[in-house]
């Protein structure tokens, strides 16, 4: 009796990296017992996360999001203020700018890149300006492991007066012009979520001075008033790190440079053999700088293939996960009412982008899998119906599910 053939397995998009050094680190924490929000292991982090930002002082959270609003709190915007911020960026950057109150005004991106315009940042500050609205602080995000170009956009916020938080969740380990990712802003942020390419689990960092650390340290606590009994005088929340993913953090960032090292290299063969194809491009990972490689993106020519929404149907057929591009924030409906400068790029890079696997435990098969995947699916492949009735596709959830560019930060 014959059977139906297996699908291949699944291959994702961005999945966590684990070896046996995290196990043997998390299972030391577990029985050292230092389990909640203290400890030796999320000291050793903090201490880390410091020096691989060139901070002053660094405090590990329980996402990338609390590192957000907590970095809006501490650096007193509120009611009314208005945050520049890129339109291309998943949507925690500009929940946070709501949570307090704060008003978002968009800016395009550039469209080579997919970061922050600073022509188009400029004129916004120039607007705003104009009209009596000089706004409170620009957050930058360095789109899909690199930096965005601070070489101009720093001193366009220094002319202005406006402070920068740097949105580094996707960027760890990478550089602009030799400096680290989170030193380009009044404070930087990581996400250390399941698809980033170093992870607790989940988990963020906010890095910057001591000053603004500490105070925001002490919110991220509930706020517990320095007293033996509990005593609360202001509003906090509960954003702390657990020792435990802690342990996770600092086996992850031992291997940071190999983890770069494996992303960089799968980039490097896409461009070869990927952007090479008419109506195919890889978007630069190092422009003014050294991405950390932790998504390659492709841009497509819809004039010549398929458009990428079509492409990632077909990948997902073959039990590969693709997504497109990051969606703009003004195309948002929860931001329809809020306004853009500019906005054409974005909506290019949106539609014309699609994301591959990209993770630093990619074998070498996998991806030759991808791109002959790719390849097939860009104009002539097998139609998903075809290749559905070929193959029967039953996909495993893993126990450790890998989550899209789409997932929390």
């Amino acid at each position: 009796m014959s059977t139906a053939p297996q699908a291949p397995e699944r291959i994702f998009l961005s999945p966590p990296h684990m070896t046996n050094r995290e196990r043997d680190a998390l299972l030391a924490a577990f029985d050292s017992n230092w389990i909640a929000p203290a400890g030796p292991a999320l000291n050793e982090f903090e201490a880390s996360l410091r020096s691989i930002a060139g901070s002053e002082a660094a405090v590990a959270l329980n996402s990338g999001t609390a590192a957000l609003h907590l970095a809006m709190i501490v650096m007193g915007i509120g009611p009314g203020d208005i945050v520049l911020a890129p339109t291309v960026t998943f949507v925690a950057s500009a929940n946070v700018i709501r949570y307090v109150g704060a008003i978002p005004h968009f800016i395009d991106c550039d469209p080579v890149t997919g970061n922050i315009d600073p022509a188009r940042l400029e004129q916004a500050l120039q607007d705003l300006t104009r009209l009596g609205h000089k706004p409170a602080a620009v957050m930058t995000v360095d789109i899909y492991g690199s930096c965005a170009n601070y070489s101009a956009i720093a001193p366009i916020c220094e002319r202005f007066g406006v402070p920068i938080i740097e949105d580094a969740a996707e960027a760890i380990g990478a550089t602009h012009h030799g400096e680290p990712a989170g030193s380009f802003g009044r404070l930087g942020v990581f996400s250390f979520n399941g698809n980033k390419l170093v992870t607790t689990g989940g988990g963020g960092a906010l890095v910057g001075p001591k000053a603004l650390i500490d105070r925001a340290r002490h919110l991220a606590s509930q706020a517990r008033d320095p007293e033996l009994h509990y005593q609360h005088s202001e509003l906090g929340y509960a954003y702390g790190l657990s020792n435990l993913s802690a342990s996770l953090g600092c086996s992850q960032l031992e291997r940071l440079d190999s983890m770069i090292a494996r992303t960089r290299a799968v980039n490097r063969r896409y461009v070869e053999e990927l952007g090479t194809i008419d109506g195919v491009e890889i978007i630069p990972q190092d422009v003014g700088g050294r991405g950390n490689g932790w998504l390659t993106v492709a841009q497509i020519d819809r004039s010549i293939h398929r458009p990428p929404s079509e492409i990632c149907t077909e990948l997902a057929a073959r039990n590969i996960e693709a997504r497109p591009a990051w969606k703009p924030m003004h195309l948002q409906p929860l931001y329809a009412d809020a306004s853009v400068t500019g906005g054409d790029a974005a909506v290019a890079h949106f539609e014309n982008g699609l994301c591959l696997p990209s993770g630093s435990s990619l074998s070498a098969s996998d991806q030759s899998r991808v791109i002959r995947a790719f390849r097939n699916a860009l104009s002539v492949g097998e139609s998903v119906l075809e290749l559905r009735q070929s193959i029967d596709i039953r996909v495993e959830q893993p126990r450790q599910r890998l989550d899209s560019p789409t997932s929390t930060r």
